[in-house]
């Protein structure tokens, strides 16, 4: 299938989990994808709370190549913990990166895409972004930033040729998540965290790296404003097993 052939596609967070996912898959698709990571092993190094880099770094990629024609922002950092006890400096770093570092790589690239008349941005923002979780606090409130902004640039943009979605993930197999569930006093956690979803498992970052195809494809060109649950049934509803002492 090559639904992105012909087209340049950026993506953040590209070196690991569900950035590299997306990478691969849009390449796989035909795009030609620049990678971005703070880390290396990917085309760019770079940090999204550097606006200045963040500006080069989409120039380039039009110097380069003449256009850009989706971005998949999947940069991002866990954090947390009860309000009363996050210092302000916690709360900053993942604020910064999470939803500031978001708006950087979509001001850049809003402008580009303006320019050109075209354009499919996806944010990857997360179940947390829509409902609350314990101990959630400052990725919760980042992420639910992330999902208002993706639904303003949709409105603000629409008419322009450019389209605007989120993807809200549930608990997805990743460095991220498993940095979490396998720390000290976590792990105890992480067997009721996989139950709540309803497919009984966490999901594969390829699966949101599909979901994310999708969304930049033609094939979602009446799609724009969404924020696209893809969780496994977690934000569905409770399930306490009842139907198990019907064998269903």
């Amino acid at each position: 299938m090559n639904r992105l052939e012909n087209t340049v596609a950026f993506v953040t967070g590209a070196a690991s989990g569900i950035g590299a996912a997306c990478a691969k898959r849009l390449a796989d698709e035909g795009a030609k994808v620049v990678g971005a990571d703070i880390t290396s092993g990917t085309d760019i190094i770079l940090d999204v709370r550097d606006e200045e880099a963040v500006a080069g770094a989409i120039q380039d990629i039009v110097a380069a190549h003449g256009r850009l024609d989706s971005v998949v922002n999947a940069a991002g950092v866990a954090g947390g913990g009860p309000v009363h006890l996050l210092t302000g400096e916690e709360w900053d770093r993942v604020l910064d990166i999470n939803l500031k570092g978001t708006f950087h790589v979509n001001k850049h690239a809003a402008t580009q895409m303006l320019a050109q008349g075209s354009g499919a941005i996806v944010n990857i923002a997360s179940i947390e972004g829509i409902e609350g979780t314990e101990g959630g606090s400052v990725y919760n409130a980042s992420k639910a930033g992330v999902v208002m902004l993706s639904k303003s640039m949709a409105i603000d943009y629409g008419r322009r040729g450019l389209r605007v979605n989120c993807i809200c993930p549930g608990g997805i197999d990743t460095p991220m998540l498993r940095s979490i569930t396998d720390s000290d006093g976590m792990n105890v956690y992480q067997e009721r965290l996989r139950e709540e979803h309803l497919l009984g498992r966490f999901g594969e970052a390829s699966e949101i790296a599909s979901a994310a195809a999708f969304l930049v494809s033609s094939d979602a060109s009446f799609i724009t404003g969404h924020a696209l649950v893809v969780d496994g049934g977690f934000t569905a509803g409770l399930r306490v097993g009842i139907l198990d002492q019907l064998g269903v």
